[in-house]
Parts: C-alpha cells; sequence; structure tokens
C-alpha cells in the first residue's frame, strides 16, 4: 500500500473520523482509523464505537493498494504537525507499520490488521427512495440550539438524546434533562414532502457539528430505518443508532402564555451574569433574577466567600418578582439565541420561565427555577 495526499485534505479527513474512535474499547483496533484505498485517486478513512461511524474520502494519488488501521490520536499528532506539503503514506506489510514522509519529516507508525476492524458499512442499506434531502445550515443551526440541553450522553436513556422531525415544511429538534428544555423551529425545503420523526443520541449531534465545520456541501441526505441514522455528504457518512422509547411530550411543558413579560439586552444579560455569578455557590450555581420596575439585579451568595449584585435596565412593568436559577442553564440557552435581545416569560417564582429571542426567530429555552429558602 502506498499513495500520496495534501496535507490538508488527509488532515481534514482524519479530524472528521478520528473522534468517533473508541479509546477506551476492550477492542483496540476500535481506537484505529481504518484506512484504504478506492480507486486509482483516493483513500476512505473509517473510524467507530458501534454506535457511531464516520467515513469520509480523500483525495489522493495510489501507487499500490491496500488497507490498514492506524491509531487515530497518534495518526491525528503526526499529520497536524507536518509541513504543507505532499505527505507519502507507505505500509510494510511484514510488520503492519505506515511510513509517512513529508518533506525532511518521517514516521514509523505500527497499526493493526485492516481484517481486524468491524465490518460497519457493509449491512448499511440505503435506498434514495427514502432519503430526506435537507439544506446543511439550518440543520446544522437547529442542532447547535437544541442539544446543548439534553442529559449527558453517557447517561443513556431518552433524555440523552435530541429529538428530530422532520415534516413537510419544518424541521423541529428538541432536547431536555428534566431541568431545562430547548426546542427550535426551522423552516426547510423539503422539496419531496417526505417525515422522518425518531430520537438522535447527542454524541452524534455534537459529531455532526464538528462534521459541518470540515465539509463544503450545501445539503446532506438523510436515511432512516428502525435501528439507524445515516446522513450522507458528497464525499462522507455518518451512520448513527437511533434510541428507541416514547420520547417526553416536551411542546406540553411549553406555557401557551406567560403574565409577566420583560425584555433584556441579551449580551448585557451574559456579561452580568458571567460577573455576578463569580461568589455563586460551586455545588448549586444559583444566581437570584429580582425584577423590579424596568429594572434588573442579579445576586449571588456564598456564606463562606462573599457575595455580589448587579443591576441594569430593562423593559419590565408587572409587579416585581424574585426568582432565582443555575446560572449555567441560563448562559447555554443565552449563547445559542442568535438575536440582540431576550423575551422573557415570567408566571411565578416556581413556575417554568420561557427565554427566547425578542424576533420572529422560533425558538425556545425553558428552564425550572430553583426554590428560594
Amino acid at each position: 500500500m502506498k499513495f500520496l495526499a495534501k496535507k490538508e485534505d488527509i488532515f481534514n479527513g482524519i479530524r472528521l473520523v478520528a473522534n468517533v474512535a473508541a479509546m477506551k474499547s476492550l477492542q483496540p483496533v476500535l481506537a484505529n482509523i481504518l484506512i484504504e484505498t478506492v480507486d486509482d485517486n483516493a483513500v476512505k478513512l473509517t473510524a467507530t464505537d458501534f454506535d457511531l461511524t464516520i467515513s469520509t474520502t480523500v483525495d489522493a494519488k495510489i501507487e499500490n493498494e491496500g488497507r490498514i488501521t492506524l491509531p487515530a490520536k497518534k495518526l491525528n499528532d503526526i499529520v497536524s504537525r507536518l509541513s504543507d506539503k505532499l505527505i507519502t503514506f507507505e505500509l510494510n506489510t511484514e510488520t503492519n507499520s505506515m511510513n509517512i514522509t513529508c518533506d525532511n519529516t518521517k514516521f514509523d507508525i505500527i497499526g493493526i490488521s485492516a481484517n481486524e476492524f468491524p465490518n460497519v458499512l457493509e449491512n448499511i442499506s440505503i435506498s434514495e427512495e427514502n432519503a430526506i434531502d435537507i439544506d446543511l445550515k439550518p440543520f446544522v443551526k437547529a442542532m447547535r440550539q437544541a442539544s446543548f440541553a439534553a442529559a449527558n450522553f453517557e447517561a443513556n436513556n431518552l433524555l440523552s438524546g435530541v429529538v428530530c422531525d422532520i415534516s413537510e415544511e419544518m424541521l423541529e429538534m428538541a432536547s431536555t434533562d428534566g431541568n431545562r428544555l430547548a426546542r427550535v423551529r426551522e423552516k426547510i425545503s423539503n422539496i419531496e414532502h417526505k417525515t422522518s420523526q425518531l430520537i438522535i443520541p447527542s454524541k452524534t449531534t455534537t459529531e455532526f457539528m464538528k462534521m459541518s465545520a470540515l465539509i463544503d456541501d450545501e445539503s446532506v441526505k438523510i436515511y432512516t430505518d428502525k435501528t439507524k441514522l445515516v446522513i450522507k455528504t458528497e464525499k462522507s457518512m455518518m451512520i448513527s443508532r437511533i434510541m428507541e422509547g416514547q420520547y417526553p411530550k416536551y411542546n406540553q411543558l411549553i406555557p401557551k402564555e406567560s403574565p409577566k413579560t420583560a425584555i433584556v439586552n441579551k449580551n448585557k444579560l451574559v456579561s452580568a451574569l458571567e460577573r455576578v455569578s463569580i461568589m455563586v455557590n460551586e455545588k448549586t450555581s444559583i444566581v437570584k433574577f429580582e425584577f423590579s420596575e424596568n429594572k434588573l439585579t442579579l445576586k449571588a451568595d456564598t456564606p463562606d466567600a462573599g457575595a455580589s449584585e448587579e443591576s441594569f435596565d430593562i423593559e419590565y412593568n408587572s409587579e416585581d418578582l424574585t426568582i432565582a436559577f443555575n446560572y449555567k442553564y441560563v448562559i447555554d440557552g443565552l449563547k445559542n439565541m442568535d438575536t440582540d435581545e431576550v423575551k422573557i416569560g415570567l408566571n411565578t417564582n416556581l413556575s417554568a420561565t420561557v427565554f427566547m429571542p425578542n424576533s420572529e426567530e422560533d425558538y425556545i429555552s425553558l428552564i425550572m427555577p430553583v426554590q428560594i429558602r
């Protein structure tokens, strides 16, 4: 096996798949990237942890065909430090070591036979008849705005997933960990009018967002069956398991209207929270929000450390209200809003509070308050 590739091309390919490699698996080969030649002008890179698989094709000049798996982290570290020139990869089949040469730099990296790598791509059957074409930008934006509220994906329950509902003209994505909820709706051009509803593991959305930054495609194709989700671009493919079960009816948790409303400058609120939160109790992360006529006061305190307070002008004309939140939840929601002003929908100090853009954007960050004692 011998091939030549530009550093930028092969490095982007490695970065695209490397995060999926299972570093702590009982099978050492899962910590590796499968590298195999394709025709005379490309190599295919594949990594998997069985739950999630990413494969991508990289332009290359093939001199000799072959297959090998190489350690993902070590390969990434090596290629990232090479100069921006043509890189030569040549496999010694007797030792399973890959010789990597660039300019005056040379590495030998020992791999594992490709025969030990699982055949994760063999049983993937995708039908163009069932494909849903979707624009990449709104798809990635919806993922970013919805996925942060999911429970830690190591929890391995439905709340660690992101629910995705594709209808004829709308993409809706949402997640909740039981303490907060994020929901976004994006208008799409679903030309084929095909629909799909599924629960995607949050690890999949995280990796796809990283993947999207490394590709130039304007749209992607989505294929689903009962157990698998396939997202396909021109040169790359992501295969993920679909989570099974009944996701909570989250839309029922969102108040249809709020008796009290505040309009706040988003950046001013984020900056104030970041300052005031210096003095929070690290175990609870609680910041008090005191709403009074056209003013918001943020307060935090830790008995053994001290206290902090900051006030600023807002639009608010309802009765005074003091409510407390985990400030991290508030900042997470605000930083995912593409807006200058935020509308805060309030009721009582124990009612779910809605943070949303003060615009036509259909995005909601709902947070359960913390009881003040």
